[in-house]
């Protein structure tokens, strides 16, 4: 069984927001007609992200941002680019879009073909 984390039309392109989920909290992004998902916990310090609530992206809207140390994480594929953590990654959440539903998959959906 899914979880709902939103509506695809409440997200704003390169306009990440995060919802409260069974994992904890998760970080939606959509960028060009695809939707990320990844939780919301920089591999550094293990903290959140965001110093305020749904801040996740630099000034250029190209990077997630960590605004407890300025690593920059690719939004496609959660790599950090720079910053302490350089070469590590955010932690992806599996998602599917259903209709206008973006869903957290449990871990039986994830393997399924």
């Amino acid at each position: 069984m899914s979880f709902v984390l939103c509506s695809l039309d409440t997200l704003i392109e390169n306009e990440a927001r995060s919802f409260r989920s069974p994992l904890g909290e998760v970080i939606v992004i959509k960028r060009d007609d695809q939707v990320y998902a990844w939780q919301n916990i920089c591999p550094h310090l293990g903290l959140n992200l965001e110093f305020n609530p749904n801040e996740f992206m630099d000034s250029d809207k190209h990077f997630l941002i960590c605004s407890n140390h300025g690593a920059l994480f690719n939004v496609e594929d959660g790599l950090c680019v720079s910053g302490p953590c350089q070469g590590d990654s955010l932690l992806p959440v599996s998602i599917e879009v259903i209709g206008n539903e973006i869903r957290l998959l449990a871990a039986d959906e994830v393997n399924k073909s």
